[in-house]
């Protein structure tokens, strides 16, 4: 079975605070970030609501992009999600 990775976009609020990370279980992951079992950012700024995703076939190919993700200028990551998700919904729903 391959495996697949996933760059993600969490946000506070409609252009509020953003984080990007990186995972093998989009899934998973978010409901941590949802339900505030991964201590450190995204609890301290209420970051849950799943609004990008991009999905990798390698952990390499991932992580090379959210690294160059986390460089960008916040109009470019915020003009990314827009692309794909204009009205900033949770995306979360759609993976349950």
């Amino acid at each position: 079975m391959d495996r697949q990775y996933y760059v993600y976009i969490l946000a506070s609020k409609k252009y509020g605070t953003l984080y990007i990370g990186v995972t093998n279980d989009l899934l998973r992951r978010t409901y941590q970030h949802k339900h505030h079992q991964i201590k450190g950012f995204t609890q301290k700024y209420d970051v849950t609501l799943l609004v990008y995703y991009e999905v990798f076939d390698s952990i390499e190919e991932a992580i090379i992009k959210e690294k160059q993700m986390n460089a960008w200028k916040r109009d470019w990551k915020i003009n990314k999600i827009e692309d794909v998700n204009p009205a900033w919904n949770d995306l979360y729903p759609n993976l349950v």
